[in-house]
């Protein structure tokens, strides 16, 4: 990893930092790798250009947060985790949409990465709420959400437009009283 290893939290195998435009080409090799474990479910930038725009809105766009998930040995990116949609005043709420690198894949680092965004946002960027829409196929994803202390809370039909088509969504969701802080 270049630059900086200052993470935002770290666990005994990860830190979590925010994305920068100088993890482009790290990123975007990641990605390519990992063409295979994300789709049909995620389609993450591949080239320079999309990294840019895609990283861009995420550091600059402050209803956005995004994080790398970084094993400390070496600082190599596992994956990634976003809080999209952050909505402040009453609601306190924002959407996570995360994904795994191939060669971390398995290993437990997102479990791990996700329990740190969970708890930065609770407490760093004081949200009550996060919310994970996944397609009912995806049963990594589901695993992942589940084993990170998330409920079920419903299922929404033709929900989001992934892969040229309206595809449905289970609706599950944490709230700050729900962990210890």
């Amino acid at each position: 990893m270049s630059g900086s290893t200052a993470y935002l939290a770290e666990g005994p195998r990860v830190g979590i930092r925010p994305f920068r435009h100088e993890d482009g080409a790290e990123f975007t090799a990641r990605v390519r790798e990992s063409k295979a474990l994300h789709q049909p479910w995620l389609f993450p930038p591949g080239t320079p250009a999309a990294y840019a725009s895609y990283a861009g809105r995420l550091i600059d766009d402050p209803t956005k947060a995004g994080f790398l998930v970084c094993e400390k040995a070496g600082g190599g990116i596992a994956g990634f985790i976003n809080i999209n949609n952050i909505v402040e005043a009453a609601f306190l709420c924002g959407v996570l949409g995360y994904g795994a690198f191939a060669h971390a894949a398995g290993r437990g680092l997102m479990s791990e990465g996700l329990d740190l965004v969970v708890r930065y946002a609770f407490d760093g960027l004081r949200l009550h709420r996060l919310e994970i829409n996944v397609q009912p196929d995806n049963a990594a994803s589901i695993a992942l959400a589940r084993r990170c202390g998330f409920r079920l809370e419903g299922f929404s039909p033709e929900f989001l437009f992934i892969d040229g088509a309206w595809r449905d969504h289970e609706r599950w969701a944490i709230t700050a009283d729900m962990i210890r802080m």
